[in-house]
């Protein structure tokens, strides 16, 4: 009897610990969107996703330590993407779901490669979609048709956030605000905005429709067009470009037909001119959109891509269109007042241009840059007027960096610049971005902290697996792993998904003596490290 049961009580013991050993483990990679295509959300994952903490026992002799990182490179690299006329994407407006994703993911995996971290994907070229949009209508540019749905249906801005977002890129979305119908847009049809909202639109002699900017209903839809991509997209920011008034060629130097609107004005009372008018039409409709991105997703921000010229004779020898009294667009009250969080004006002339150098004017609007945001030019990487286009583009990046310093960027019109030019992505790729880089800091824009990451390492045999993680998962955009050989750091910049690295202990020669980790958000706040020395 005493036999039997001390039997049974080592038994149950054996029992009892071999259940508390146990450990389960959460595989699942983090997603920045767990939506389906067709139902896109706007937050990221709520809880972080958990790591297991690795086995002690197999962990080699490291220790936290304190280590003076190196600084991360820090660059805005960003490529329109133009889906007005079938310009960039779709290539044609009958391509196959299929076909439409694979030149999307070429294009995404192409900018990936090659060290840009942006992408500026035009949505809405004329009053269209081509995202799921109750407010207007299927693009023509993706379905050949204006108000058709693709086929099998899916949502192409979610699925261009998606992919840009896996290969750490930002997505911007870019909108023309007030082209209603584009003459490259087929036929104007019943579910034309053109048609829907025909008191506020007016029709230029080259066939385009065009809203009236000074009426209250023009700036209410596109308002509403702007919060309702914000509030359903988990994108990183908005984009306006040049077009506001027209170009006078479009009416073909006519003026632009707001009789109606501007005779209301006078008759209420108003004292402007015409021109300051239709400029004061503009002026607050930027600074509303602004502030309305904003007031949704404080981390959102908006971007305008102006023409390069404010006026002729700014700076001194510039000569050449000015927008402020053809497009009717102040582009340099809006620096001026902080309505935007970066500024791209098309700077599309070469370096040594006379009465458009390029160094000039960016010079120029640099000194008007008294907000402290962003300032990215606008490259024309397709077509500047050089006999050595790669050079040329490379040789403005550089001027770029020397003038803007810290907080550098460009943004190359177009993909197309890139793809089609035979040793543009060579010259770029092994000159000015032979490195990854980061975004440059918002620092205007307030946002949460990010909370130390977690890092465990491993023995792997020939390598060290570093393994980490971060209890506000949902506010990283990416990691930056530190390695240190021989005493001199290197860094590597990764996506959110990635939460583990193989690390070779030996390397060229060298010895692998540590490994940090950081978190960044989407604005390009660091968290603070945690460092592993290794033995």
């Amino acid at each position: 009897m005493k036999v039997s049961n001390l039997k049974l009580i080592v038994l149950l013991g054996v029992l009892a610990s071999c259940g508390s050993s146990r450990t389960v483990t959460n595989t699942t990679k983090p997603v920045r969107n767990s939506n389906t295509t067709n139902n896109p959300v706007k937050n990221h994952p709520k809880e972080p996703v958990a790591v297991k903490k690795p086995n002690t026992a197999q962990q080699p002799a490291d220790e936290i330590l304190k280590v003076n990182l190196p600084a991360i490179n820090r660059e805005f690299r960003g490529a329109w993407i133009a889906s007005v006329a079938n310009i960039n994407w779709p290539s044609r407006n009958n391509l196959s779901i299929d076909q439409q994703k694979a030149e999307a993911i070429s294009m995404l995996d192409m900018l990936k490669d090659n060290n840009f971290n942006a992408v500026i994907f035009q949505v809405r070229p004329s009053a269209d979609a081509l995202y799921t949009s109750s407010l207007e209508p299927w693009s023509y540019f993706l379905t050949g048709e204006t108000g058709k749905s693709p086929y099998p249906n899916y949502d192409p801005l979610q699925f261009w956030v998606e992919e840009s977002h896996k290969r750490g890129l930002e997505l911007h979305v870019w909108l023309n605000p007030y082209r209603a119908h584009h003459t490259n847009g087929g036929s104007v049809n019943n579910l034309s905005m053109a048609n829907k909202l025909s008191d506020i639109v007016v029709r230029l002699k080259n066939g385009m429709y065009w809203f009236d900017p000074a009426n209250p209903k023009t700036q209410g839809h596109v308002s509403n067009v702007v919060k309702d991509i914000v509030q359903r997209y988990d994108i990183d920011a908005v984009h306006f470009d040049d077009y506001f008034y027209p170009y006078a060629t479009y009416n073909k130097g006519a003026d632009f037909p707001d009789n109606a609107s501007w005779n209301a004005y006078v008759s209420k009372g108003g004292t402007l001119s015409r021109a300051d008018w239709r400029r004061d039409n503009v002026n607050k409709f930027v600074e509303r959109i602004y502030k309305e991105i904003h007031a949704e997703k404080s981390y959102v921000k908006f971007g305008i891509s102006p023409f390069g010229i404010w006026k002729p004779g700014y700076p001194a020898g510039i000569t050449g269109s000015s927008q402020y009294d053809e497009l009717y667009a102040d582009a340099k009250l809006w620096l001026n007042k902080g309505w935007v969080d970066y500024f791209s004006p098309q700077l599309y002339w070469p370096i040594e241009s006379r009465g458009q150098g390029f160094g000039a004017l960016l010079n120029w609007w640099q000194s008007e840059n008294t907000q402290n945001r962003h300032l990215w030019p606008g490259l024309n990487t397709v077509e500047i007027k050089t006999s050595d286009r790669p050079t040329e583009i490379k040789n403005q990046i550089e001027l770029s960096r020397q003038i803007l310093k810290s907080d550098a960027g460009e943004v190359h019109w177009s993909i197309a610049g890139l793809t089609r030019n035979p040793g543009m992505l060579s010259t770029l790729r092994n000159g000015p971005y032979k490195e990854k880089a980061l975004v440059p800091k918002s620092p205007w824009i307030k946002a949460a902290p990010l909370m130390t990451p977690t890092l465990f390492v491993t023995d792997n045999g020939s390598f060290a697996r570093a393994n980490w993680s971060s209890k506000n998962l949902k506010d990283v955009f990416q990691w930056v792993l530190f390695k240190q050989y021989n005493g001199i750091w290197e860094t590597e910049i990764l996506t959110l998904e990635t939460l583990s690295k193989d690390i070779p202990k030996y390397k060229d020669g060298k010895t692998l003596n540590a490994v940090a980790i950081k978190a960044v958000d989407r604005l390009g706040n660091e968290s603070d490290y945690m460092a592993k020395k290794i033995k």
